[in-house]
């Protein structure tokens, strides 16, 4: 992992509760520390509740206008206001769901970066698409549409996280060595254009992670910890986990 200080981050999605904030955010802040940060990306109304507790805070998702009349929109600024830290962008959902196009999901990612968040931009691929040898390709696309608008240089501050769509929620996981081979492609495509910043990126995985097999996907080269589903709305299972990223 090189010098690269792993990051552990739970994704509640669209779950969880102000009492199991308040149960988690205590051993959360105890397993953290000098060997891994463990970050928590609560829904919306949980932000300012999960920073005054002193836990890693990211939003889920923001949008890509600043101010003005866009009802139920999430504002970066105000997210960074409550406490928050990072910004999740482009997850699967998010494109999938919500019709989220790579240009949208760069226009959030400079959003965020603009108002002092750092963006989590998560990339991944279809099992359709990993079947027909996309995977390269579809991931490529999700990255290059934030160096288009934005510069190589943005990616300094920011994390990728792949998550095969096709292991979100379905139990299945890539293998540890089909993880590593997408991490590797990811920061030889980065280091291609910019060696020093590949090398300090943090890449995460996510996608069926859990506490039998984390220790196996985080000692993988290029994979520097987790963004965890399922898994972190567990407190025993998400703390495994968290623990398992130290090495």
């Amino acid at each position: 992992m090189a010098s690269r200080k792993p990051l552990v981050a739970g994704n509640w999605k669209l779950n969880g509760s102000l009492e199991l904030l308040n149960e988690m955010a205590p051993e959360l802040k105890a397993v953290a520390g000098e060997d891994v940060d463990v970050a928590l990306f609560v829904p919306a109304l949980l932000v300012a509740s999960s920073a005054q507790q002193g836990v890693i805070t990211g939003i889920q998702t923001v949008s890509e206008y600043e101010s003005g009349a866009y009802t139920g929109e999430i504002q970066a600024s105000l997210a960074k206001e409550l406490g928050a830290s990072f910004a999740l962008v482009g997850h699967s959902e998010r494109r999938h769901i919500f019709g989220e196009s790579n240009e949208d999901v760069a226009a959030k990612f400079a959003m965020a970066q603009q108002q002092g968040l750092t963006p989590v931009l998560c990339v991944g691929e279809t099992e359709q698409q990993r079947e027909q040898n996309e995977t390269e390709s579809v991931i490529s696309a999700q990255i290059d549409a934030v160096i288009e608008k934005l510069g190589v240089a943005a990616l300094s501050q920011s994390v990728i996280a792949y998550e095969p769509v096709w292991a979100i929620g379905t139990g299945k996981t890539a293998s540890p060595e089909q993880a590593q081979q997408v991490h590797q492609f990811i920061r030889a495509k980065i280091a291609s254009l910019d060696s020093e910043i590949a090398q300090r990126l943090l890449i995460l995985y996510g996608g069926s992670v859990n506490e039998q097999n984390s220790s196996d996907l985080f000692a993988q080269a290029d994979i520097d910890g987790g963004l965890i589903g399922g898994a972190s709305l567990k407190k025993d299972a998400f703390i495994s986990i968290c623990e398992s990223a130290k090495g």
